[in-house]
């Protein structure tokens, strides 16, 4: 069926019409309302975020790294300083054709091929944030080149700043460290905007590493107003940077230089202390690397060389090196003696052996010394004396005294790494080894072998204690000083008899005669040291034991000599270790170095005279010897050349790395052992004595 049409009357289209007025009109009130409200939004509660996203769009803001405070000797003289720098780097994340950006850099910075290679190397393992060097220490020119033409070279970050400089370069790699660009690690951690700006770079190791709050600074900015293609229009107000405070040493630079230079080709350390007041004046650990090198970021090939030495240029032998004492403890075996009941004027006749059990105990004298009182035996370095002497006293009376003169001790001084050895006694072997205190112990030890160890600054400690009677604290920053060391607690009268045997060591025909002075008025007290660091078997001695001369580096006799002058009234002391110097070369064996180093700090003119004579015959002045050895490795290894052109950044702090890690395991196996060849053979006393092979008159 049909339904009719429906007609709609002139009202109801009326209210139909305006009923959806009415709704579109609330529509659109609604929209309005959103807009004013999101503008509202826009206008008041998110004012300042646009704000500064606006303002970044219109002024390009820079961190400026800051400046480095210097370190500095006791006299102000640069140790570590800064010089201005012009480098370009490049920001992987940021670049956006490479290969062009590359060949611009190569035709305005005039780079080389090999320049190119280790670029593209250090960009394939930097992460994206992590800035990667170009190129560093360019004439204004250049760097004004890249400047003008940064629009089109988006990722390239043109930086004018200082760049951190050693004047005195591998003299003091141990003693300052280094500084290097942050690892992605570190800027992970913190979040540190800082650690990734182009220029900057942290302490690594040494003083740069445990001062680095003090040193850093605070950075600045630079605002620059830009268009939105990047071209500067105005350079606005730029926040400086505050510079790190400058660190005053107690360190003499000048000494410092001077004994790096004449351990000559040896592996070795010196440390120097002034007696009266403890302050360091050099602490040397050669060979080394040349911190400058690190700082401006190191081969593969560099590390590679460093890493494979065999006289370890990475470890601080000062602090991380430990060795058997040898005779240098002698004086201050003499003084636990004294302070014991000892007459100083009672001998005891050598005769080259000393029977104890089943064992027979040598001197270094295979004819023997004869009678001998305290005073010639320390002149002569004789085994049989302390041995006997030791074995009627037993070892636990000596091992208090060695810890009073400064061994088995760890010092308050700003080094990461120290480690401090042993000094043995009874209640020492119960607990480490689980077993008794023999007299073979004791006839080691008296000869500082057997279990006893130190590192180099606790044996120049031990010989400014014995100087100057008091218990000087060693410090290296000047602000640090102790000063007001109290006096040691024994007898003044033991200290002198001490002294005079040290002062015979070297003037009255004893072991030390080739370190005599030859400046006026001036007279040095001393003692020689040799350490054995090879077992040496049987069949070897039925046919003879082998000189050092005849031995490779690494089995060769350690050299080592203690020092104090002037010997009537001392002002410095001095402690020098030669790893596996074997007294082989007069003129760098360690009775003539440190006879020239002390002639330093009272005759400049006549120590440096007496360097100048040797030192051609070594190759030539440090820098000469590491750059005519840097050659002949890149030589030796021209194939791997290409490969080892990028940059070292996986690389742990020197201290750390792991052929210092081998020989420290090499010597903690060896030092293990010593309880077994003590067992078996009664040790090195038991076989050759201390092989003391100093130079007497």
């Amino acid at each position: 069926m049909t339904r009719a049409p429906r007609i709609a009357t002139e009202a109801q289209q009326g209210y139909t019409f305006s009923r959806r007025a009415w709704l579109l009109g609330t529509a659109q009130l609604g929209v309005g309302g959103l807009l004013v409200a999101r503008m509202g939004w826009l206008a008041i509660a998110e004012n300042e975020r646009y704000s500064t996203l606006s303002e970044s769009n219109r002024v390009n803001n820079t961190m400026i790294p800051p400046r480095r405070g210097w370190i500095v000797d006791r006299a102000g003289h640069p140790i570590a300083d800064n010089r201005t720098d012009f480098r370009v780097d490049l920001i992987p994340d940021r670049v956006e054709d490479l290969d062009r950006t590359l060949a611009l850099l190569q035709k305005l910075l005039d780079l080389t091929p090999e320049d190119l290679l280790r670029v593209r190397a250090d960009l394939k393992k930097a992460a994206g944030f992590q800035p990667v060097q170009v190129v560093d220490n360019i004439s204004w020119e250049r760097f004004a080149a890249v400047q003008v033409r940064q629009p089109e070279l988006p990722g390239v970050a043109p930086t004018r700043g200082f760049a951190r400089n050693y004047p005195a370069g591998a003299a003091v790699a141990h003693l300052t460290g280094y500084v290097g660009t942050a690892t992605a690690e570190q800027y992970k951690a913190t979040k540190d905007p800082l650690l990734v700006t182009p220029g900057f770079k942290v302490g690594k190791d040494g003083l740069e590493k445990t001062l680095e709050k003090q040193l850093r600074g605070t950075p600045g900015a630079k605002r620059v107003e830009v268009t939105a293609r990047g071209k500067v229009v105005a350079e606005l107000a730029t926040r400086p940077d505050i510079p790190g405070k400058t660190q005053k040493l107690t360190i003499d630079v000048g000494l410092q230089e001077y004994a790096a230079r004449r351990l000559g080709t040896n592996s070795g350390s010196v440390v120097v202390f002034d007696c009266q007041t403890g302050e360091m004046l050099a602490m040397v650990s050669m060979p080394a690397y040349d911190p400058n090198s690190f700082s401006a970021g190191i081969s593969h090939l560099e590390w590679q060389m460093l890493s494979a030495n065999d006289h370890v240029p990475l470890m601080n032998k000062v602090t991380q090196g430990l060795y058997p004492p040898g005779s240098t403890v002698k004086p201050m075996n003499g003084l636990a003696l004294l302070e014991a009941g000892v007459s100083p004027d009672e001998r005891i006749f050598c005769s080259g052996s000393l029977r104890v059990g089943n064992g027979i105990f040598h001197c270094h004298k295979k004819r023997g010394h004869g009678p001998l009182d305290l005073r010639n035996a320390i002149a002569q370095s004789c085994d049989i004396y302390f041995y006997e002497m030791i074995r009627r006293l037993g070892y636990d009376r000596v091992a208090p005294i060695a810890r009073m003169v400064g061994l088995g001790q760890k010092f308050d001084l700003p080094l990461a790494t120290q480690r401090y050895g042993t000094v043995p006694d009874s209640a020492w072997k119960s607990r480490k080894y689980k077993s008794n205190w023999t007299v073979a112990d004791s006839l080691n030890a008296s000869i500082g072998q057997g279990y006893v160890l130190a590192n180099p600054l606790q044996l120049a400690v031990m010989a400014a204690r014995i100087g100057s009677g008091r218990m000087i604290q060693p410090s290296l920053l000047a602000d640090h000083v102790h000063s007001g060391a109290a006096a040691l607690t024994v007898n003044p009268d033991h200290l002198r008899i001490v002294r005079e045997g040290m002062w015979k060591v070297v003037n009255g025909g004893g072991t030390g005669g080739a370190s005599r002075m030859y400046v006026p008025g001036i007279q040095l007290a001393a003692k020689t040291g040799t350490a054995q660091v090879r077992r040496i078997t049987m069949a070897e001695r039925r046919g003879g034991v082998l000189k050092n001369a005849s031995l490779p580096f690494k089995l060769r006799d350690h050299a080592l000599f203690v020092c104090f002058a002037p010997a009537d009234n001392p002002r410095y002391a001095a402690a020098i270790v030669l790893e596996h110097g074997g007294h082989t070369v007069r003129n760098l064996d360690s009775p003539m170095i440190g006879r020239d180093i002390m002639t330093w700090l009272f005759d400049r003119d006549l120590a440096m005279k007496s360097l100048a004579e040797v030192e051609p015959t070594w190759g030539g002045d440090i820098r000469t010897r590491m750059a005519a050895e840097a050659a002949a490795y890149r030589a030796a290894n021209a194939a791997e050349t290409e490969a080892g052109l990028g940059t070292e950044t996986d690389a742990p702090a020197p201290t750390a790395a792991p052929a210092v890690e081998a020989v420290t395991r090499a010597r903690n196996a060896n030092a293990d052992a010593t309880p077994g060849d003590i067992a078996n053979t009664g040790g090195v006393a038991g076989t050759t004595g201390s092989p003391d092979a100093g130079t007497p008159d």
